[in-house]
């Protein structure tokens, strides 16, 4: 018997069956559950994760599990791995199995798309007291199957939580760090979507690399003007969870929002686009709640606005950048983000006792 606590990975995607893998690599003991019994019936017999990963082969330790309750009470940590749209559904589920003392991770990225809120929020409101975690940085599960280097980063208002999933994924090929800033670790991960969208067009419609390196920088500005507004720190923004993740998705054709993009910038319809990928693109939900935040706090995102316009359909790829083209000249950065960069630069970082290996 390991005497390392157990784990459930919930969610059986290319993301949830890649994180489930390498904790069952580290010799955590390990569950991986699936809302479809015959696909992870399917995993058992061949190991493999036929539609997701079929390159992957599971590691023989790893346990698949088709009941949700009887994976969430024999765990002392869970890890929620689902598209936004179906987190506050499963968080409901398993409100009443979670055992005493165990934590909530999760690996989602975006918004409740219903209310708009944050998903600690969400986890906050039905798992009161549960010690709760991000997971998040840039990370693509094909590669992290194949055993290529990852670093991600755990944020958490418990430290010792933080500590404890980091300490589970940590290896020399994948490293997770840790951070207190929740906030900042989940905008970054929502709002990098919505930017890849941008960048896929422009690259889409062959535009060059000075426009999509201009476009990541701005984009970049956007992140943190928006997050200095709702209490996130600067420094996660130029962090794995912002500027790391905002690259990757940016520039790396794993990415389904920015290959969203890069049809939408070849003239494709959103509506086949989107089919042609054949996964939740997440940027179509994300952005509004990204638009409505810029909103309440008075914030101007002119990319992102140029994105919601182009995924409501209001407007074209092309006339999306003539709007951006054409707009004012301005200082690069304004005062507030100096300022919110030297407030996160002069504020001591996480305390030494909670901080991932380096």
């Amino acid at each position: 018997m390991s005497s390392k606590p157990a784990i459930s990975v919930l969610g059986a995607g290319s993301w949830g069956t890649a994180l489930a893998a390498v904790l069952a690599r580290n010799g955590v003991p390990t569950t991986l559950w699936g809302r479809d019994a015959a696909a992870l019936a399917a995993m058992q017999a061949t190991r493999r994760n036929a539609r997701y990963l079929p390159d992957l082969e599971l590691p023989g330790a790893l346990n698949l599990c088709a009941d949700l309750s009887t994976a969430v009470r024999g765990a002392q940590a869970l890890l929620i791995v689902t598209p936004s749209h179906a987190f506050r559904a499963l968080i409901e589920r398993i409100g009443a199995d979670v055992a005493p003392n165990a934590g909530v991770a999760w690996a989602t990225k975006g918004f409740d798309p219903a209310s708009g809120r944050f998903l600690h929020e969400i986890v906050a409101d039905r798992l009161p007291g549960v010690p709760a975690a991000i997971v998040t940085g840039p990370s693509f599960a094909r590669e992290v199957a194949q055993g290529l280097p990852t670093a991600v980063t755990v944020h958490s208002a418990t430290p010792a939580f933080a500590q404890q999933i980091a300490q589970m994924l940590h290896s020399t090929l994948f490293r997770a760090y840790t951070g207190s800033d929740v906030i900042g670790a989940e905008l970054g991960g929502a709002m990098k979507n919505v930017l890849a969208v941008a960048t896929g067009v422009a690259d889409g419609m062959n535009l060059g690399l000075n426009a999509r390196a201009g476009l990541i920088t701005r984009g970049l500005n956007e992140m943190l003007r928006l997050g200095g507004a709702i209490g996130a720190r600067a420094d996660t923004l130029m962090g794995l969870a912002g500027l790391g993740d905002l690259v990757l998705t940016c520039t790396g054709d794993l990415s389904r929002n920015r290959r969203l993009g890069l049809a939408l910038g070849h003239g494709v319809a959103l509506a086949d686009a989107v089919a042609q990928i054949g996964q939740v693109v997440e940027s179509i939900e994300t952005v509004d709640t990204v638009m409505r935040l810029a909103d309440d706090h008075g914030i101007e995102l002119p990319i992102s606005h140029g994105v919601q316009r182009v995924l409501h359909e209001e407007i074209t790829p092309a006339e999306g950048l003539r709007e951006l083209l054409a707009r004012e000249q301005k200082p690069e950065y304004p005062a507030s983000i100096d300022n919110a960069v030297a407030r996160a630069t002069a504020t001591p970082p996480f305390p030494p006792a909670g901080q991932g290996k380096r």
